[in-house]
């Protein structure tokens, strides 16, 4: 008898994971723990649907990166591609389908065509507004560019009033109510007249598409079902498009874990996990506990973790694969001693087989691996970093995307902006003077390098520009890998000339070169870029040349998704994890709650987790200024009774014995000689 790959596929899972797969219908809620398969079951319910006799091109599969989008998409098509008649499953992030959704309904939409705007470049766009409407000169304190983005967001995204979000989240610019809400409409305004788009607005406008009654009842038939990886990190208003999707046949399907809800920057609520089944009256609600990543003793931390959530699903994670090693829970003496702990450890477990790529270093915020990082440069430990300052924010790559916009869009004139300021003895005024009398009639880019030669333009800069723009009136045609391997070309001088790193910088240049290679345009390139940009150059880069092996530092939000052998948790204590910043409501406690527990669910075989007790005030100063740590409040009795505990350089502490009541008493005094 011929079994489909579907068919085969559902074999391999277990009961709760069947359930789920082969739901009939209706609104489904799956609780899905940490590495208990949540991936493996969603691509058996696509192709359990497929076998069903649901056509794979009216299945809607929406994730939040786009690495998530490949894999599922790729599972899920190999799945019922044993059909030859069916076509593929419909998917991606929210932010790609949205874009795809405005692209088909432009018209509809009073778009004339869309010009997408990354974060630094609505960023700058407000700074502009800023200055145009004299809020950068008040004698008080207006917010900057950067926190005018933050609050613009999370008010679209939660799709609560500009009042609300100040006084929750950014208190102290309560009192500019008036002035921020003036600056955002002018910001609405701007992008309309530049016919541009932000990310958020994506979302805005595929939810203006969805809620139009003629509209919103076309896009909603075109799909039987819609499943939605990653529920817990949905915003308002990206719960409301999944709804209006979902409003004829409620055939939807969730994939998350309230725990591991920790966006709450980017307006993500775990609240709107935990009330999906009131959202739905009647949804099933199927939980998979049954782990295959991490051995019980670690689970046992993570439950620890969980089981004080003030607010949760009921859970507990349960051990398919088998080990019983503890998890360790080292208390150091100060920062420098946990550097060389975690040194020390890292390579113990080298020399056991455990190779450095499957061991991370996970932190709560970039600059807590500082110290370690320079012991591990000095022991010739090779690492790489993720978290920090993301890819597309680094100068020089904001450089050559301005580039890459300006070919497929001569009218954008944040770009040329940009661009133009690269050249030697171009400043603001410059550069605005240049842009009138090169671009004021939109010409096309053949003329452009005779319109710079006529142009009166400082003297230094003829020849570096001159290049740029005979680079851009090439003809077109050519593949975007061609293309931009031109530009890439005409850039080079002026990334020499602006950085005192400039070949290094190049690097990752090459790298963003090699990505467009499986682009079928430069404009589409482009999109996908702003659309689901890439954390760090490592995102775009092969493995090390120089290295066969290399340890994982990462932030725990960006090791969120992934897993190690062994993991390191570093900076354990009060003010750091949970940090300080955070501290002001229960929800903020609640989160950096969840984060921790993130962290410690990374885990495949080996969990150490890292409380320095004292913290320098100038660790590279000469004088002993410093400050007593607090092992986090997370890190309960019962969470230490769980672990195998270690003080790090107990060898070296001084035991002095002192006569009291109750018999001797040991004082540890090592502080006294460093």
């Amino acid at each position: 008898m011929f079994v489909t790959r579907a068919e085969a596929s559902l074999d391999s899972l277990n009961e709760d994971q069947l359930r789920a797969a082969t739901h009939a219908g209706g609104p489904l809620l799956i609780l899905a723990g940490a590495g208990t398969g949540k991936t493996t079951t969603l691509c058996a319910r696509v192709g359990w649907l497929v076998e069903q006799g649901v056509a794979a091109e009216r299945i809607l599969l929406l994730t939040f990166t786009r690495r998530a989008a490949r894999e599922m998409l790729a599972r899920a098509r190999a799945l019922v591609a044993a059909d030859a008649t069916s076509r593929f499953v419909v998917g991606g992030t929210f932010h790609s389908v949205a874009y795809r959704t405005i692209l088909s309904e432009a018209p509809a939409l009073g778009l004339s065509g869309v010009k997408l705007l990354d974060a630094s470049d609505g960023a700058d766009l407000l700074d502009l507004l800023r200055e145009e409407l004299g809020l950068a000169s008040m004698e008080r304190r207006f917010p900057r560019k950067g926190t005018l983005l933050d609050i613009y967001s999370r008010t679209v995204n939660s799709q609560r009033p500009l009042r609300e979000v100040l006084a929750e989240a950014f208190p102290w610019c309560a009192e500019f109510n008036d002035e921020i809400a003036a600056l955002l409409r002018a910001y609405t305004a701007r992008k309309r007249e530049l016919n541009a788009l932000d990310l958020d607005d994506l979302l805005l406008y595929w939810h203006a598409a969805m809620t139009d009654d003629r509209l919103g009842r076309l896009l909603a038939d075109r799909f039987e079902h819609v499943l939605v990886d990653e529920y817990q990190d949905v915003n308002g208003l990206q719960v409301e498009i999944v709804r209006a999707l979902s409003c004829e046949h409620e055939n939807v399907t969730v994939v998350g874990d309230d725990m591991q809800a920790i966006y709450g920057f980017r307006a993500a609520d775990p609240a709107h996990i935990l009330d999906f089944p009131t959202l739905y009256p009647g949804a099933t609600v199927i939980k998979l506990e049954r782990n295959y990543r991490s051995p019980q003793p670690l689970l046992d931390a993570g439950n620890e973790v969980a089981v004080h959530a003030t607010r949760s699903f009921a859970r507990r994670l349960i051990a398919e694969r088998e080990g019983k090693e503890r998890p360790t829970l080292v208390f150091c003496m100060d920062e420098q001693r946990q550097a060389v702990e975690v040194c020390d450890r890292v390579l113990a477990r080298r020399e056991q087989g455990v190779l450095l790529r499957e061991q991370a270093v996970l932190m709560r915020a970039g600059h807590h691996s500082d110290l370690l990082e320079l012991e591990l440069s000095r022991r010739k430990i090779p690492f790489v970093k993720y978290g920090g300052i993301r890819y597309l924010e680094a100068a020089h790559v904001k450089d050559f995307l301005a580039l890459l916009r300006v070919a497929t869009n001569p009218d954008d004139q944040l770009s040329w902006f940009r661009l133009l300021q690269l050249l030697d003895g171009v400043g603001p005024v410059t550069a605005k003077r240049l842009f009138d009398a090169l671009l004021a009639d939109t010409p096309p880019l053949s003329d452009l390098p005779e319109r710079w030669e006529q142009a009166d333009v400082p003297a230094s800069a003829r020849q570096q520009g001159t290049a740029v723009f005979v680079a851009l009136a090439a003809p077109p045609g050519e593949v975007a890998a061609v293309q931009i391997e031109r530009l890439k070309r005409a850039l080079e001088p002026l990334v020499r000339a602006a950085y005192p790193d400039g070949e290094a910088r190049l690097v990752d240049l090459e790298q963003l070169v090699g990505a467009a290679a499986a682009a079928s345009t430069l404009e589409r390139f482009v999109a996908e870029v702003v659309l689901d940009p890439p954390l760090s150059s490592a995102d775009y880069a092969g493995r090390p040349a120089l290295d066969e092996d290399y340890l994982i530092l990462s932030t725990i939000h960006s090791a969120k998704g992934l897993e190690w052998d062994d993991v390191h948790v570093i900076h354990a204590s009060d003010g750091n994890i949970p940090a300080d910043m955070a501290l002001s409501t229960k929800e903020g406690l609640e989160e950096e709650r969840r984060l921790f527990y993130v962290a410690l669910t990374r885990a495949r075989r080996a969990l150490s987790v890292y409380v320095p007790l004292r913290y320098y005030h100038r660790p590279r100063a000469r004088d002993d200024a410093h400050g007593y740590g607090k092992p986090s409040r997370f890190l309960s009795e019962r969470f230490q009774a769980l672990c195998d505990v270690v003080h790090a350089g107990e060898r070296d502490i001084v035991q002095v014995e002192v006569a009291g009541a109750g018999g001797r008493i040991a004082v540890r005094v090592d502080h006294l000689f460093g």
